[in-house]
């Protein structure tokens, strides 16, 4: 595998990590059509156990299949494919060595009525399935964001000392936030650094708005002029409050949305220095030659 400048540039940011964690950050970032550039798109298909199966399948049916999300991930020559347990237990040995995998080891569901995830999936069940990383959620603002950083805690140890990569969702939610607040600028930067803290290698969190949610924070993004007034100002800011950019950093799609809007977004992305996105219901929510057309102009923009 031979190392472009931009990527030996990023995994000399990782210091402490050994060997095959390297190698498994390598693996994402040289898979694709994204490969050697540092940036990364990947497919993340977790929302049948958030949301349920036909708030998430029922507008293309053919995605009910978990042989069809990594198939769709691998002929669009995406960076890496992400899903519980059970999906992967499905479609990975059918697929093993065609595109990088991660489990993602929590999850929740929209039947509970508390902002926690259950730990469905082990550092074990990774290795075995052949994966590159784990992937976790904390809910930075929950009653529970606590214990969910001490469970991230030891499954990143185990993960790491086995040599795989630790992805990191970091979504604000709970009691003091409203939904403005969940993608304001000041929460998303904060959840972005707690995620570098926490020790993630690869962080994901919501491109931010421009509002500033919380008061303590709005003095200081006045006083020292923090530039939030467009997306790429904000997602620079999100990067550089991840130790200055030392952390990889990809941003969310959202809920299923208009082209326009979404490549707005994604243009906005790349403008501010992120690298890159993990994009699920706005893929394989529509057909799959619409999804790979889309998936193709996502790319050319990273690209460029």
């Amino acid at each position: 595998m031979t190392l472009t400048p931009q990527v030996k540039a990023i995994l000399n940011n990782y210091e402490s990590d050994n060997p095959g964690t390297k190698m498994n950050l390598a693996r994402l970032l040289n898979a694709g059509r994204l490969g050697g550039t540092g940036k990364l798109v990947i497919l993340p298909v977790d929302q049948g156990f958030e949301h349920g199966p036909a708030r998430s399948f029922a507008p293309n049916p053919a995605a009910y299949d978990p042989h069809y999300h990594i198939e769709l991930a691998v002929e669009a020559g995406l960076s890496g494919y992400a899903a519980p347990l059970g999906m992967l237990e499905c479609a990975a040995a059918s697929h093993a060595g065609e595109i990088p995998l991660i489990l993602k080891c929590n999850s929740s569901n929209s039947l509970a009525t508390e902002k926690d995830q259950a730990v469905t999936g082990t550092v074990a069940d990774a290795l075995r399935l052949g994966c590159s990383g784990i992937g976790f959620t904390i809910y930075p603002g929950s009653e529970y964001c606590f214990d969910q950083m001490e469970e991230l805690r030891e499954l990143a140890s185990e993960a790491k000392a086995a040599g795989l990569a630790v992805i990191l969702w970091s979504y604000p939610r709970g009691p003091g936030l409203d939904k403005k607040a969940e993608t304001a600028v000041d929460v998303c930067a904060y959840a972005a650094h707690m995620a570098a803290l926490c020790g993630a290698h690869i962080i994901k969190v919501k491109p931010p708005t421009d509002v500033v949610a919380l008061d303590a924070n709005r003095p200081s993004y006045e006083k020292n002029d923090i530039d939030i007034s467009t997306l790429p100002a904000r997602i620079r800011h999100v990067v550089q409050s991840s130790f200055a950019g030392r952390r990889i950093v990809i941003f969310s799609g959202g809920e299923h949305t208009g082209t326009d809007n979404l490549l707005t977004t994604i243009k906005g992305i790349n403008d501010g220095g992120g690298f890159g996105s993990i994009i699920g219901r706005n893929v394989f929510q529509r057909s799959k030659p619409e999804a790979l057309a889309l998936l193709d102009q996502i790319i050319s923009i990273f690209k460029n």
